[in-house]
C-alpha cells in the first residue's frame, strides 16, 4: 500500500468512505490500511456525532447525520454549475457551441449552452428539449441504457422523423447504438437538424445511471464526418470529467468508455 499522509482528518475521512461499505472493524482497516485501534478510536468519535452508530455485533453502521448532511448537500447541488468548468474547456478547445443537456423521461432538455465562436448559431436553447433517437447526445444517453429501456422509448416516441437522415426503425437504432458503445461517442450526422453535425458522450450520475450528455455542434461545412470522429474521443472525455464531478463510480466510467 502506497504511503498515505497522516493526519488526523485523512484518517477520519478514510474511516468515513469505508463505513459506506464495510461494517466490521477489520474489513474497515484492510481498506483503509489503519490500525484497529486507530478505527475504533474514530468510529467512536464518529458515533458520537452521528456519523456512525454501533450496529450490536461489534461493527459499525452509517449513522442518521449522514443522511442529514446528504439531504441538504443534495439540495444545493447544481449539476450544471459542477459541469460548467468542464464544458467552458471545452468550448475553449474547439471554437465549436457546447451544450449539456439532461435526461428527462423519453428526452432530453438542454441546461447549458456555450455559443461557438462563429458568426452564426446554432438553432438550439436552454430549456429546449429534443429527441433521444436523432441527436448525438440522445443516442450516446441511450447507448448507455439496456436494450428494453431503448425498446421502450422508441416504442412510445414512434422514433418520428426531423429530417431525411433521422433513425425511424427499432433495427437501424440498435446498430447504430451499437456502434456508439463500441467507440464512446455518438455522432449525429444531419439527424435532428439540416445542416449540422453533432458529437456527444454520455454522462453518468454517482450511482452510474446515465443522467445527461455533452456535445460539441457545428454546421457541416465547418465538421465533416470525419473530423468528427476524431473529435470524438475528446467529447467523451469531458463527459467522462463531468461524470467524475457528479460522483459517478470509476467502474461505471470504464464499462462505458
Amino acid at each position: 500500500m502506497e504511503q498515505r499522509p497522516s493526519t488526523a482528518i485523512d484518517k477520519a475521512l478514510w474511516v468515513l468512505e469505508a463505513l459506506a461499505e464495510h461494517e466490521s472493524v477489520t474489513k474497515i482497516a484492510t481498506a483503509t490500511g489503519l490500525p484497529k485501534s486507530t478505527i475504533h478510536r474514530i468510529l467512536q468519535a464518529l458515533a458520537e456525532h452521528g456519523f456512525a452508530r454501533p450496529d450490536g455485533s461489534g461493527g459499525y453502521l452509517p449513522g442518521p447525520k449522514i443522511l442529514t448532511l446528504a439531504g441538504r448537500m443534495l439540495t444545493r447541488f447544481d449539476p450544471v454549475r459542477q459541469a460548467s468548468p468542464v464544458l467552458a474547456r471545452l468550448h475553449e478547445q474547439t471554437g465549436y457551441t457546447v451544450h449539456f443537456a439532461v435526461l428527462n423521461g423519453d428526452e432530453a432538455v438542454y441546461a447549458a449552452k456555450l455559443e461557438g465562436r462563429k458568426p452564426y448559431q446554432m438553432p438550439s436553447r436552454v430549456g429546449m428539449s429534443l429527441w433521444l433517437h436523432s441527436s448525438a447526445i440522445g443516442k450516446a444517453m441511450l447507448a448507455a441504457m439496456s436494450d428494453t429501456e431503448v425498446a421502450g422509448i422508441a416504442a412510445r416516441t414512434g422514433l418520428r422523423r426531423r429530417t431525411p437522415s433521422t433513425i425511424t426503425t427499432q433495427a437501424a437504432l440498435r446498430r447504430c447504438l451499437a456502434e456508439v458503445r463500441r467507440q464512446g461517442f455518438a455522432i449525429d450526422d444531419e439527424e435532428n437538424e439540416q445542416g449540422v453535425r453533432c458529437v456527444g458522450a454520455a454522462v453518468f450520475d454517482h450511482n452510474g445511471h446515465v443522467v445527461a450528455g455533452v456535445s460539441l455542434s457545428t454546421l457541416t461545412h465547418e465538421l465533416s464526418v470525419d473530423d468528427a470522429r476524431e473529435l470524438g474521443p475528446l467529447v467523451a472525455d469531458t463527459a467522462r470529467e463531468v461524470s467524475r464531478t457528479l460522483g459517478a463510480p470509476m467502474e461505471s466510467l470504464a464499462s462505458h468508455g
